[in-house]
C-alpha cells in the first residue's frame, strides 16, 4: 500500500471519528420521557384540594403552612398525607390515550370508569386549577385510567398512588392532640380538679418558673417529658362533631384536666379531658383547641390513651424543682459557717487553697463537694410560705443553723453569691433547710446531709508524698517489737540488712515501692486524733519508714482495719499535725504482703 492510499484512509477515519462526536454531541435527539400529568403542578402552590370518593366531598385549605380541613367538619388537617398525594400525583408519568382511540370504544366513559370514577380531585394552585378523575383500573389491575378535565383523550398510570386518596375525612385529619412542638410555648396552665397551675418560661436562661398556686422553682425535667409525652398523644377514635352533643357526657364539664398552651399573649393549644369510656379504661374522652382562625368548629371529641398524658395530673409539688438550688455559674469561692468556720477558694484555673492553712485543698474534693451540694435533692417541702415562728421551729432562725453554705461565682467578692444554703434542725431522717432568697421550708434526707463534708482538713490535698522509687536507700519495718530493714541495692535488687532475718523476694519489694511512692489519702479520717488507741494505733503496730539516699525519711504508722472499705487506717506526721487517713485498697495490700514482718521470723 502506497503512502497516497493510506493518507486517504486516514483522512477517511478521521471524517468519521468527528462525524461520531458531532452526533453525539449535538445532533442525537434528546430522549423525553412520558408527559406529566398535570403539567405547572409544584405541591408547594397548592393552596386547596377537594377530593370526591362518590358522593362525598372532602376539602381541605392552606392556611398559615399548613392545611385545614373545612369539609365536611372543620378541623386541622394532616400536612404530611396531603403532601404525600400532591408528590405522587406530580411524579406520574402516564401513557396518553388519545381522542382517536377513545372514539374507537362505543361508550368509552363507561368502558374506561370515567362516568362513575372511583375518586374526583380538584387541585387548586391560586388562579389555575385542575380536575383529576380516576376510573378503572386495568385488567392486571397495577395501572389505573385517568382523565383531565378540558385536556383531550385519557391517561393510562401507575395506580400505586390511589392508596393515598382518603374516603373518609378521618383518614385525613391530624390525629395530634397538640400540633405545636414544647419549644413554641412559654406559659402553660393547666387545672388539674380544684388546683390551678400557672407555669411560665424565662425568655432568657430558658428555665421554668411556677407563678400559681405558689412563687417557686419549676422542675425542668418533669415539665420536658410531659410536653414530650404531650406531643406523641393521638387521637385513637373521633366520636362526634356535633356542637349539641352535651360535654358532660364524656366527663369534659367541667373536664378533669384542663391545658393551655401559649406563647406570648396568645393561646396556642388547649386540651381538655374527660372521663374513660366504660369499656375502656386505657383512654379518655378530650378535645383539642388551637390558635387557628380557620376553624370554626372546636366541639369535636375524641379519644385518647390516658398514659401520654399522667404526667399532667400531678400535684403542684410534682411541677417545682426538687433540686435544693439551680447551680448557675462555677464556683470559685465556697465558705462554710458552723461548728467549723472555713473558706475554700479557687486559684488558677484549678487549684484550691484553704484560707488560714498552710496546705492546698484537694481539688476533686472540692469539685464533688460542690456536686454533692448541687445533686441535693428535696425530700420533702415542709413549708411554703415560712414565718419567723416557723423558722424557729426548724432550727432556721438567725443564729440557730447548725451549718450554712455560702457558694460564690468570684472569689473574695461577698455580693457575687450563687446559692445560699443554711441547714436547721434533724427531723426523723431528715435535715430542714432553708435557700436565702425563698420563703419555703424544705427536707433533705439526713443521709444526703452527711455525705457533705464539714471540716477544713478534709479537704486537705490527699497526696502526703512523692518520691522516686530509685531514691530509696532503705525500707525499716517495725512490727511487735521487730525491727527489719531491706536495703537496696539497685533497679529491682533489694536485700535485707544484716541482723534482719527471713527471706524477700526483691521484684515484690520493688512492686511495693512503687505502689507507695506516691501515697495518696483514699480520705482523710481525722486531724491530730485523740485516742488513737480506739482506732487500732499501738505501739507495736506495724510502722513503715522510706529512707532516702538525700537523708529524708518518710513514715506511716497503721492502725486498725475497715474491711467495709477494703482497707485501713494509716497516720503521718505533715506539718507539725498528726493526720489519720484511709489507705487506697491496693496500696495497702501491697503493704500486707510484702512490708511485714512475718510472725514466724524474729
Amino acid at each position: 500500500m502506497n503512502s497516497k492510499t493510506t493518507g486517504i484512509w486516514f483522512v477517511i477515519a478521521a471524517a468519521l471519528l468527528a462525524f461520531i462526536f458531532i452526533f453525539e454531541h449535538y445532533l442525537r435527539p434528546v430522549a423525553t420521557g412520558p408527559a406529566s400529568l398535570l403539567p405547572g403542578l409544584r405541591p408547594a402552590a397548592v393552596t386547596s384540594v377537594q377530593v370526591f370518593p362518590g358522593a362525598l366531598k372532602i376539602e381541605v385549605n392552606r392556611t398559615n403552612g399548613g392545611w385545614v380541613l373545612t369539609s365536611p367538619v372543620s378541623y386541622p388537617a394532616q400536612t404530611a398525607a396531603i403532601g404525600a398525594l400532591l408528590d405522587a400525583i406530580q411524579k406520574l408519568a402516564p401513557e396518553k390515550i388519545s381522542a382517536a382511540e377513545l372514539r374507537e370504544h362505543k361508550n368509552s366513559d363507561a368502558e374506561f370508569g370515567f362516568e362513575n370514577p372511583q375518586a374526583t380531585l380538584v387541585i387548586s394552585a391560586g388562579e389555575q386549577s385542575w380536575q383529576l378523575k380516576a376510573g378503572n383500573r386495568t385488567a392486571p389491575g397495577d395501572q389505573v385510567y385517568l382523565r383531565v378535565v378540558g385536556v383531550d383523550g385519557a391517561f393510562v398510570a401507575d395506580a400505586g398512588w390511589l392508596r393515598l386518596i382518603p374516603h373518609a375525612a378521618d383518614e385525613w385529619r391530624d390525629t395530634a392532640l397538640v400540633s405545636a412542638g414544647q419549644n413554641s410555648f412559654d406559659w402553660i396552665v393547666l387545672t388539674n380538679g380544684a388546683k390551678v397551675i400557672e407555669l411560665r418560661r424565662d425568655p432568657t436562661n430558658r428555665l421554668w418558673r411556677m407563678i400559681r398556686p405558689l412563687q417557686a422553682r419549676a422542675d425542668m425535667d418533669h415539665i420536658s417529658d410531659a410536653l414530650q409525652r404531650l406531643a406523641t398523644a393521638r387521637v385513637t377514635q373521633f366520636i362526634t362533631d356535633d356542637a349539641k352533643a352535651d360535654p358532660a357526657t364524656f366527663g369534659l364539664q367541667p373536664a378533669d384536666l384542663d391545658l393551655w398552651l401559649g406563647r406570648g399573649t396568645n393561646l396556642t393549644a388547649a386540651v381538655h379531658l374527660g372521663r374513660s369510656p366504660t369499656n375502656n379504661a386505657t383512654q379518655v374522652y378530650a378535645k383539642r383547641e388551637d390558635w387557628n382562625a380557620a376553624i370554626t368548629n372546636w366541639n369535636t371529641v375524641v379519644t385518647t390513651a390516658r398514659e401520654p398524658l399522667a404526667p399532667w395530673r400531678g400535684a403542684v409539688n410534682d411541677f417545682r424543682d426538687t433540686r435544693l438550688f439551680e447551680l448557675t455559674a462555677p464556683v470559685a469561692e465556697i465558705e462554710v459557717r458552723g461548728q467549723n468556720n472555713f473558706i475554700l477558694r479557687q486559684q488558677g484555673s484549678n487549684d484550691w487553697r484553704i484560707a488560714g492553712e498552710k496546705f492546698p485543698a484537694d481539688a476533686d474534693n472540692v469539685q464533688l463537694f460542690v456536686k454533692t451540694l448541687a445533686d441535693l435533692r428535696i425530700a420533702e417541702f415542709v413549708k411554703d410560705v415560712a414565718t419567723a415562728p416557723d423558722l424557729a421551729a426548724y432550727g432556721l432562725a438567725p443564729s440557730q443553723s447548725q451549718r450554712e453554705i455560702i457558694l460564690r461565682y468570684k472569689a473574695g467578692d461577698t455580693n457575687a453569691v450563687i446559692a445560699q444554703l443554711d441547714f436547721g434542725a434533724a427531723g426523723t431522717n431528715e435535715v430542714f433547710v432553708r435557700c436565702a432568697g425563698e420563703d419555703s421550708i424544705y427536707a433533705v434526707t439526713a443521709q444526703d446531709f452527711n455525705r457533705l463534708l464539714e471540716s477544713d482538713w478534709e479537704f486537705r490535698d490527699r497526696r502526703i508524698w512523692d518520691f522516686k522509687a530509685e531514691d530509696v536507700a532503705q525500707i525499716t519495718i517495725h512490727q511487735g517489737g521487730r525491727i527489719r530493714q531491706i536495703v537496696h541495692n539497685g533497679p529491682g535488687k533489694w536485700s535485707l540488712a544484716a541482723g534482719s532475718q527471713g527471706v524477700i523476694e526483691g521484684k515484690s519489694i520493688e512492686q511495693a515501692a512503687q505502689q507507695l511512692r506516691q501515697l495518696t489519702a483514699l480520705a482523710w479520717f481525722a486531724r491530730n486524733l485523740t485516742e488513737p488507741e480506739k482506732y487500732g494505733f499501738g505501739t507495736n503496730n506495724l510502722q513503715v519508714t522510706f529512707e532516702l539516699k538525700g537523708g529524708e525519711k518518710d513514715t506511716v504508722d497503721f492502725g486498725g482495719e475497715y474491711p467495709q472499705r477494703q482497707t485501713g487506717l494509716g497516720t503521718v506526721t505533715l506539718d507539725g499535725d498528726r493526720w489519720a487517713f484511709f489507705f487506697e485498697p491496693a496500696a495497702y495490700q501491697f503493704v500486707l504482703s510484702f512490708l511485714t514482718i512475718p510472725a514466724n521470723v524474729p
